[in-house]
Order: structure tokens, then sequence, then C-alpha cells
């Protein structure tokens, strides 16, 4: 089962569709975590040339790990290329001194939209990205920390993970991050077009597939990134309303769809050093019930099926 939320203001009946567990672009690039990526891109500015050898010693991961993150940050904008051949490996544009002011708008927006909120959330993550973002040149710090509030990162699917097209998250990221009203052509889930102003607002990747919250016409509402076929920006600026807490409003609106399906717990004793995995797979899916060196966890999910695919990939 997938949750269409294709255009909702408090909640809508689940659809069924066809699925399959493939990992999307977008599923791929926030599959680097926020700490490991602002660790990658600080190595790279701090030590110029680094093969994908020397970046999984450093970060610990495997050579393999480490060159699909560097693969993931080029793919998304990021200004990394690769050298071949003896001498090569990942550089930063502009070299090992570079302070990132050689960024353009679009670079700056790919690198708020993969860190996301849950870099400005976590302590661990707080500081380096503040650093980063500092880092940037003057005229793109507003927009890049504006974007970096408005995208958020819900890890556990409805169902089974689906494949779903994301070619127009670009062109949202720069309305969503220069605050300006969008002209967009949507197709609801029962296959009927509709030209829609909107005020975006943010955007929440739910484990591969995006969404957009946007106010409107018709108030606030919640569609299906994949469902646009157009969208084009325009040159009127708006507000967004005072005190929206876009986290919150995502948490709200997914609890109403949440309740009306039947879900499945597990109760788990585990070794404490399995606790941060658990929680970072199963994010607010997951509750630390006693912690010890054998803690005692629950973790959740809508299908039983999912339960097992999640915990089976934790080892």
């Amino acid at each position: 089962m997938a949750c269409p939320f294709g255009e909702m203001p408090c909640g809508s009946q689940p659809r069924t569709e066809s699925a399959h567990p493939v990992r999307t672009l977008s599923e791929m690039i926030f599959s680097v975590r926020a700490d490991r990526l602002i660790a990658l891109v600080l190595l790279l500015q701090s030590r110029g040339r680094m093969t994908a050898s020397q970046v999984a010693a450093e970060l610990e991961v495997s050579p393999a790990t480490a060159r699909r993150d560097l693969e993931a940050l080029s793919t998304a904008g990021i200004p990394v290329y690769s050298q071949p051949g003896r001498g090569g490996g990942w550089r930063l544009v502009g070299g090992a001194r570079t302070d990132l002011t050689g960024m353009s708008a679009g670079e700056a927006r790919a690198l708020s939209r993969m860190l996301g909120t849950a870099a400005l959330n976590d302590p661990e993550t707080q500081v380096p990205t503040m650093k980063l973002i500092q880092a940037l040149p003057s005229s793109l710090r507003d927009e890049a920390e504006r974007l970096m509030t408005a995208v958020h990162d819900d890890r556990v699917a409805w169902g089974e993970l689906t494949d779903d097209a994301t070619s127009g998250l670009s062109r949202l990221c720069d309305v969503i991050a220069q605050r300006r009203v969008a002209v967009a052509s949507y197709q609801s889930k029962y296959g009927e077009c509709s030209v829609r102003r909107l005020l975006p607002l943010g955007l929440v990747n739910k484990a591969g597939v995006w969404y957009l919250i946007a106010d409107g016409e018709c108030g606030m509402r919640i569609y299906r990134v994949s469902r646009f076929e157009e969208i084009i920006e325009t040159n009127e600026v708006f507000d967004p309303p005072e005190n929206f807490d876009m986290t919150a409003y995502w948490d709200a609106q997914a609890d109403v769809i949440e309740g009306k399906r039947s879900g499945v717990a597990a109760v788990l004793r585990v070794h404490s050093s399995i606790v941060p995995v658990l929680r970072y797979q199963f994010g607010r899916y997951f509750t630390l019930l006693e912690e010890d060196d054998m803690s005692v966890v629950e973790v959740r999910a809508h299908m039983l099926v999912g339960l097992a695919e999640r915990l089976g990939g934790v080892g």
C-alpha cells in the first residue's frame, strides 16, 4: 500500500499501487547520512584530492560506500569531480583551499536539499552544518538556510519502496529558496489535470517518494511531486505563514493517514551498538524502552513485510 497524499487538506484514503524495491536517485542521495556528508565535504575541502579508499578509511566505511557517497554528491550537483589515472582521485572544484565561494546557486541548493532539517536538528551535525552554510557566498546563505529548513526526511515508507519520478524537484527547490509563487499543472490521483497557483512551503522525502507542502486558493495541501506536469516560477514573492512548522504539519497529516491503517510493532532486545542504527532506520517509529548494554527497543512499520525487510537490513 502507498499513500497517494495527492492533494490532501486533512487526510485521504490510501490506494493500492504496484511497487518495486528500486532505489531512486532521491533515495540514493538521502541515504548519505548528514554527518557523513558534512565530513565528506570538509575532508575534500581540507585535503584537496582524495581517493575513494582514502575517504573510506577516514569515514570508516567500505570503499564501495565511499564511492557511492561521492557519486551521489556529484550527481546532486555538488561541485565534486573524479580524476582518473595515477595521481587521480576526487576533488572539490576550485582545489584544496576552496571555501565554497565558487558554488553556484543551484549547487548550494542541492547541498541544502541533501542535508535538510535533519542536519540542523541533530546536535552532532548542527555546528558543522552551520559552518558549511557560513562558508557559502553571502548572497546564497539565506537561501541555503531557508531551503535546508524546508526539506524534511521521513525514512519509513508507506508499504514497499516505490520508484518515483522527481523531474520537478529542482524547480520546486528554486521557488522555495526564493519564496516565489509558482503556477503548476497537476494531475490528481484520479487522472484529472488542473492549473494551480501555489505558495510552496516545503518538501518531504518519504523514503524516496517526494511530497510538496504548499498553500493556495484551497488552503494548505500536500502534493505528490511526481504528479506535477509543469511548474512555472513567477516573479511574485510571498511570505510564509507566521510560525509555520513544516515538520510538525507533516507529522500531523501523516498521523491521520497512519491512523486509518493497521500497523505492526516489534519489541527487541539488542546490543547498545545497534540502537543508533535502528533509530536512524526507523526514525519516529523507533522507541527506546530500556537503555543498557543490552537495550530494549520498539520498532514499528505499516506492514509486516516492511518491518521484516528493515530488520533484515540491519543484520
